[in-house]
């Protein structure tokens, strides 16, 4: 099996093996095809509960590309497993997850409606392939006094992993045991203009890593906060690296003591969306990534005359405005943080980020 193959053998195990689901680990599980639908891999999974038992039918996915972040459709209706059938029931049973987060993104986002989020999966970069369960448990209930059973730890040839309920969002740990692949962390760790040799050094030397999501029905900001509580908190492991998310590779002491403010009741802003900063001749542009995972747009400023710092501050105010007040920026409209500040807001292709983005005139 291939590294994406792995992942999501290892994250479908721990899903059945929820007491929700089977409530152990499943006799028999294997991938039993895949497909493409709205542009992400797919795979089709049977599995057997026992031994002796029939297979039933399970699809986890979207998977792009080579990456092994999926985004959260993950489901078995326990029916039976028909070669003949079973793509379309897959098919169906992730346009029913869609439909619900579509739904809930409308309920949650006046003007949003239809776009869902893309969850919260990142990569704690590891120098060696080991994960200690118990001092995670100990540090997670320390520190925030989150409870994880010890009967949600599984045992595989792939490592260790982990998966537990908050509230009613999902947790899921998996221990890969070969570094990221494709270079996809060494890359973007030049993006970190705060830390950035520091940043590479990390991504060049891990040999391992975590892959930490958070999944299920709750609102983004939420599930956002578990996220980061979780991901601060592996972060904590002696042979923790940095974490590879939001487009750029943090280091470990940045990246916790961002998520200290949650102590106070704060938001941990810098760890849920990153700003980057690029300057030329033309001109200092700037970029957000992370606020795809709240179903927003990602938002550019392009050669500004401005300074970095006035740049990222408005970046970082605006970032702050739309995940605490659930504001909403529309094309052809204006922004500003005084009576006087109109800057236009233009919805067009991304520069500096994938598909479309909100260009902050400033």
């Amino acid at each position: 099996m291939n590294a994406q193959e792995k992942a999501a053998t290892a994250v479908m195990e721990d899903w059945l093996s929820h007491a929700r689901e089977l409530g152990k680990k499943p006799a028999k599980l294997e991938i039993a095809g895949t497909f493409e639908l709205h542009g992400l891999r797919y795979y089709i999974f049977k599995f057997k509960k026992n031994l002796l038992g029939s297979w039933k039918l399970a699809v986890c996915g979207g998977y792009e590309g080579d990456g092994l972040g999926h985004c959260g459709h993950i489901c078995s209706e326990m029916e039976p497993y028909d070669p003949a059938t079973a793509q379309e029931k897959c098919v169906a049973m992730v346009e029913k997850i869609r439909q619900y987060w579509e739904e809930r993104a409308g309920e949650q986002t006046t003007g949003d409606k239809g776009k869902a989020h893309d969850g919260f999966v990142g990569f704690v970069l590891l120098s060696t392939p080991a994960f200690d369960t118990e001092q995670f448990r100990t540090i997670l209930k320390n520190d925030w006094g989150i409870e994880c059973p010890k009967d949600t730890e599984e045992e595989n040839g792939d490592g260790t992993a982990l998966a537990f309920y908050v509230d009613n969002l999902m947790v899921t740990i998996g221990l890969m045991e070969f570094p990221v692949p494709d270079g996809e962390a060494e890359y973007w760790a030049n993006s970190n203009f705060m830390t950035r040799d520091e940043s590479l050094a990390a991504a060049k030397s891990h040999r391992a890593h975590l892959l930490v999501a958070v999944l299920g029905p709750a609102s983004c900001l939420e599930a956002g906060k578990l996220y980061v509580k979780v991901a601060a908190t592996c972060l904590k492991s002696s042979n923790a690296l940095g974490i590879y998310d939001c487009g750029t590779v943090w280091l470990p002491e940045q990246y916790i003591q961002s998520a200290t403010v949650m102590k106070e009741g704060g938001i941990p802003l810098q760890d849920l969306v990153f700003i980057g900063l690029y300057h030329n001749e033309n001109g200092t542009s700037s970029w957000t990534n992370g606020l795809r995972s709240f179903g927003k747009e990602e938002m550019e400023v392009i050669d500004s005359s401005q300074t970095p710092v006035e740049i990222y501050d408005l970046l970082l105010n605006l970032c702050s405005y739309i995940i605490k007040e659930g504001a909403v920026l529309r094309d052809g409209e204006t922004c500003g943080f005084t009576m006087k500040q109109k800057l236009p807001i233009t919805l067009s292709e991304g520069v500096y980020v994938e598909g479309q983005s909100l260009k902050i005139g400033f």
